[in-house]
Parts: C-alpha cells; sequence; structure tokens
C-alpha cells in the first residue's frame, strides 16, 4: 500500500473519531468518495493500526444506528419551514 494511502486512512480515522463524523461528512470533508472512506477505514486500516481501526467504527456504527432518527428529524424541519412560509 502506498504511503500516502497509508497517511489518508489514518487521517480519516482520526477525523472521525475527534469530530464523531459520519462517512458523508468525512468524505466532504477529504474531497473523496463515501466508499473510499468506507474502505479506508474497514479494509486499509484494520491492517495498518487495528487499535484505531475499532475505534473509528465504534463511531461509525453508533452513527448508522442513528442514521434513521436524524433522516426523521430533517423531513420534520422541512415540512415545519414550509408551513411556516405556507407552502404547500
Amino acid at each position: 500500500m502506498k504511503d500516502y494511502i497509508e497517511e489518508r486512512a489514518i487521517d480519516i480515522a482520526n477525523y472521525i473519531i475527534e469530530n464523531n463524523a459520519t462517512v458523508r461528512q468525512t468524505a466532504k470533508q477529504f474531497g473523496i468518495s463515501k466508499s473510499t472512506v468506507h474502505k479506508d477505514v474497514t479494509d486499509r486500516l484494520r491492517q495498518i493500526n487495528p487499535t484505531l481501526a475499532k475505534e473509528a467504527r465504534k463511531v461509525l456504527d453508533i452513527n448508522k444506528s442513528e442514521r434513521h432518527i436524524r433522516g426523521g428529524l430533517a423531513t420534520r424541519e422541512k415540512y415545519l419551514h414550509q408551513h411556516e412560509l405556507g407552502i404547500q
């Protein structure tokens, strides 16, 4: 594995842990795809630094378990905002 990929995987994991970030937020921050973030954290990082990989995985698992709640809240906010503006 190339050095820059290893460094990116470590940087991604640290960002996820420090910011409690989702895969989507991380991908946007680093300018890469969500699948690259996922591959870096789940596959590549496990070979480089298994302990860091486990910590990042915990954060991602929590985010995944809560995503349906965040989606529902976003939809609720959307319709409340439309109601306030008088949009049907």
